[in-house]
């Protein structure tokens, strides 16, 4: 590897272009409202190209069941969208898609809330005068 460990590679460059090919497939092309709106957060491709697993979250789709079966809805429409790829992205094999629920758009504001919480309880805590310490004879 020329560029080093961090170095921007070619599995990089072709990960960043199936996930904005990707996105305008999604928005022209799929017109399934079981996945309402649907953002890719992020592609990885594995380093033999067989593979491009497409990290994703769904606009006001929260419940395990709703992303579940919009996560089925784009399984199935993979073939598809893979040969539409194929036709944008000039590659000699295009990775198969893997299409995987993004949880920390979800998870990370509540454990930021969860935390807020925990250090205003510690506060408070500290804040009230103990008990029992009286000065009076």
């Amino acid at each position: 590897m020329r560029h080093g460990a961090r170095g921007y590679n070619r599995t990089d460059r072709i990960a960043d272009q199936i996930q904005r090919d990707l996105a305008v497939l999604l928005q022209r092309e799929i017109k399934d409202p079981r996945i309402g709106m649907v953002t890719i957060n992020s592609v990885q491709v594995s380093r033999d190209l067989a593979y491009a697993d497409v990290y994703v979250t769904f606009m006001g789709r929260d419940e395990s069941q709703e992303v579940e079966e919009s996560l089925a809805v784009l399984e199935h429409a993979g073939g598809f969208l893979r040969s539409l790829l194929a036709k944008s992205i000039k590659l000699r094999v295009m990775p198969r898609l893997r299409f995987h629920y993004d949880s920390t758009v979800v998870e990370g504001p509540r454990m930021s809330r969860l935390i807020d919480a925990a250090v205003a309880d510690d506060e408070a805590r500290h804040q009230q005068p103990e008990s029992g310490n009286t000065d009076g004879d």
